[in-house]
């Protein structure tokens, strides 16, 4: 069951993307199919997301660069959770989604996405 303070969480944090951010995309990749083969399919998903760079004090030059972003996106109206593997677009940039933290506190409610983005 849904706890109603991470509904209000994932309101304000919407509100406060919508208000700072930008549209984009996040982009999924699915395999092909294993048996018929062929090309694998590209999804396109809307999203409003802020895009920020690392604090010096993060960068250590092994799990972050200093080329890194960390992307915020508004679980509101993104079917899909971002995850290693998708391709997040900001700034007219696609970065490729290499650590993803749903921030699912409840285990129901997704309150924002907050993803490692690399060029």
């Amino acid at each position: 069951m849904s706890n109603p303070i991470f509904a209000r969480l994932q309101a304000t944090a919407q509100r406060l993307i919508a208000k700072y951010g930008q549209k984009g995309t996040v982009k999924r990749i699915t395999p092909p199919d294993p048996v018929l083969g062929g090309d694998g399919t590209e999804t396109s998903y809307p999203a409003t997301l802020v895009p920020m760079t690392y604090d010096a004090k993060y960068i250590d030059g092994t799990t972050i660069k200093s080329g890194d972003i960390q992307i915020y996106i508004s679980a509101i109206g993104l079917p899909i959770m971002p995850t290693v593997g998708d391709i997040v677009s900001a700034n007219g940039t696609e970065y490729h989604v290499l650590n993803s933290d749903p921030n699912v506190y409840d285990g129901v409610t997704a309150v924002v996405h907050i993803v490692q983005g690399r060029q």
